[in-house]
């Protein structure tokens, strides 16, 4: 029989609905009934293309015996951190303190009061590695629990205590100067693995936010290290396993420091912010490798997390059928040789071996093998060019195509729709594709005719186009008005900037304290043990940083000294942490070089159909100048008049003309692209 959960949106709560454990979703009805009935609240925080949460539930929420001692001393509450990562936050804190380490599942022991006491990841079904089973730990809590209550209630309060009382201050906080940048740099290049690419050592995780803050740095200052780090870690990642050779996209992560054998989970959030990163590579360098990475990403995008609504979906699980009946993670993308000959016969399949790193003995389980790209493989005039590879290739793909296929989360989140957005509507841009920009912009329809209300407030999820239950939080409002902003540059719409102002304004109503610092979670959301508040990186940008970088965008698109001072104030944080965490405060960084910048402002103004006009705003796209924002339309029309960066910009001897200001100066106006281009190189 079915429990709470099946009334529920969110796919990972559902793959819990038919569990024999009596679950409640987050709510205080969960927690009144804990008081009613006096007993310990058991929270499990995961996710739906998390493995290891899938492993603890098949082990032991699927368990009769397991749910039958859990349902008699405990209330049991299922969250899925992807909804609700404000009560993900909060309690991952106190885990991470406790024990050194975090992870997904979580599993915290709560009082009623919501006041975790004891904490967890994964427990397996029996003693193994150390690790007492799960049902030793829910013996231990409920003894505890009935015999030492006291003892138990002033640990809950204490940690309850010591939460509320981490809130981040400062004062006259200033942004990173050249210095704190420079010193950032250096401790990047005392990270870096020059021989594998990437920051630190195994498990090794893509670190988009810092290749943006090292592309960025590269073009302030002209620093070649900057440069060859990322172009280095972007190679290393396009050839590694943890990049898909067959279908394109990214998994999550590399379990060895050498990109071999990923975490096959392939999240929206990683292809979202590497499609674009790869797109400015290519902007830097040329590239022919990051520009193919980059358009095979923005297609995977779209071919296999599309909607029909026109959003995104949140990810593709790393488990699938083996063809056995198992589950088995990776079991869709790996290859051994045999299966090599069997689509590819003896002597294809030879040479797809040794092109694809493919070994009797594998590089992962059971003898199969991740797929890569040596180097020298896949550019220009080599095999990739040629019908040999683009045969087996396809012939691969198809074969790949028959496997039982990783099961997929649906759902919707604004944030990683937000970054999606941005991501295709640049790639669009550079690279001719309309049909992506096209993607872009059905995905931002649905953020704002779905996601967003009247009054400039965004639900976090959405599914089958409708929304959720649970309210944004301010990486939603950031990256939805930094997807928007982009989109505005790329095809000149001024609501969508209008759009991104509006939600601008309730970060500075709602999340902002008077002294400048930010919190992740509204002033009027659901009150918590703690307001959350995180200004580092992780998986993606801190709200923090992404509501930095998107209020200095807005400021540059208006002019407002208001939003231009909200992100400097914001930038402070990373002032604190731009030589001690530099990998973990990398957006933070980036737009700190934006602002060191200006950022650069370019108005282009002309008819839309004219070709010099095109040109110019091409031109004006494929700028490198960190954070530059570029503002598109006729002059005088309504449209531009809505932009103050378009206000009072006429043509040039009746011609498309770009105007480029930074720091309340402005350039000479110009039709000639040559000129435009050395504007905002120098």
């Amino acid at each position: 029989m079915a429990n709470r959960l099946a009334d529920e949106t969110s796919p990972y709560l559902l793959q819990h609905a038919e569990n024999p454990v009596d679950w409640w979703p987050w709510s205080e009805e969960a927690f009144a009934e804990a008081r009613r009935r006096g007993v310990p609240v058991l929270l499990s925080v995961g996710y739906a293309s998390c493995h290891w949460c899938h492993v603890m539930a098949h082990e032991s929420f699927e368990d009769e015996a397991t749910a039958e001692y859990l349902n008699e001393h405990f209330v049991s509450v299922k969250v899925d951190r992807e909804e609700r990562p404000d009560v993900d936050s909060v309690y991952m804190e106190a885990v991470q303190a406790a024990t050194g380490q975090g992870g997904w599942p979580m599993t915290v022991f709560l009082n009623p009061e919501a006041e975790p006491f004891y904490f967890g990841t994964y427990f397996p079904p029996a003693p193994r590695h150390g690790m007492p089973s799960f049902r030793q730990v829910l013996e231990g809590v409920a003894t505890a629990w009935a015999d030492r209550r006291e003892e138990v209630a002033d640990v809950a309060g204490r940690i309850a205590r010591d939460l509320a009382n981490r809130g981040i201050r400062y004062e006259q906080p200033e942004p990173p100067g050249p210095e704190e940048l420079a010193g950032a740099l250096l401790e990047l290049t005392r990270e870096f693995d020059s021989s594998r690419g990437g920051f630190g050592g195994a498990p090794k995780f893509p670190p988009s936010m810092a290749l943006e803050f090292l592309l960025r740095h590269h073009a302030r200052t002209g620093a070649e290290g900057a440069l060859e780090m990322a172009e280095r870690t972007c190679e290393a990642m396009a050839r590694g396993g943890v990049y898909d050779q067959l279908a394109g996209g990214f998994a999550r992560y590399s379990v060895d420091a050498g990109w071999v054998v990923p975490h096959f989970e392939k999240m929206l959030y990683d292809n979202a912010l590497l499609c674009r990163v790869y797109a400015h590579v290519w902007r830097a360098t040329g590239s022919e490798l990051a520009r193919r990475v980059a358009l095979e990403t923005a297609d995977f995008m779209v071919r296999e997390l599309g909607t029909a609504q026109g959003g995104f979906a949140s990810a593709l699980d790393a488990d699938s059928d083996d063809g056995s009946g198992r589950h088995r993670e990776g079991a869709y993308y790996v290859w051994t040789p045999a299966e090599l000959s069997e689509v590819l016969g003896e002597e294809d399949a030879r040479w797809a071996a040794e092109r694809y790193g493919v070994t009797q003995q594998g590089t992962f389980e059971e003898g199969a093998s991740v797929l890569q790209l040596p180097a020298g493989e896949g550019e220009p005039g080599g095999d990739d060019d040629g019908q040999r590879a683009a045969s087996v290739r396809e012939r691969l793909l198809r074969a790949r195509e028959e496997r039982p296929r990783p099961e997929r989360d649906d759902k919707v989140v604004a944030a990683w729709n937000g970054m999606a957005v941005a991501a295709l509507a640049e790639t669009g841009a550079y690279f001719g594709r309309p049909d992506l920009v096209d993607a872009a912009a059905a995905a931002a329809r649905l953020l704002t005719e779905v996601h967003m209300n009247g009054d400039g407030r965004l639900v976090r999820t959405s599914r089958d186009g409708t929304a959720g239950p649970s309210a944004g939080v301010l990486e939603d409002y950031a990256d939805v008005a930094e997807g928007l902003m982009s989109l505005y540059s790329v095809t000149g719409e001024a609501s969508r900037l209008e759009r991104a102002g509006v939600l601008l304004e309730t970060v500075l109503v709602h999340f902002t304290a008077p002294d400048g610092t930010l919190y992740d979670t509204a002033d009027d959301a659901e009150v918590l043990i703690r307001r959350p508040q995180d200004p580092t990186d992780s998986a993606t940008p801190s709200g923090w940083t992404a509501a930095a970088q998107a209020l200095l965008s807005y400021a540059a698109f208006t002019g407002s000294s208001r939003h231009r001072e909200a992100a400097e104030r914001a930038l402070g944080i990373v002032r604190a942490l731009a030589a001690r965490a530099p990998r973990f405060i990398g957006w933070g960084l980036a737009a700190a070089e934006a602002a060191l910048d200006g950022p650069r402002e370019v108005a282009v103004v002309g008819p839309g159909t004219d070709t010099v006009t095109s040109e110019l705003h091409r031109t004006a796209l494929l700028s490198t100048a960190p954070g530059a924002v570029v503002a598109l339309g006729e002059p005088n029309s309504p449209a531009a008049l809505d932009v103050p960066l378009l206000r009072d910009r006429p043509l040039l001897d009746g011609r498309p003309t770009a105007y480029v200001c930074r720091n309340f100066t402005c350039d000479a106006p110009t039709s000639d692209q040559a000129v435009l281009e050395r504007a905002l190189r120098e």
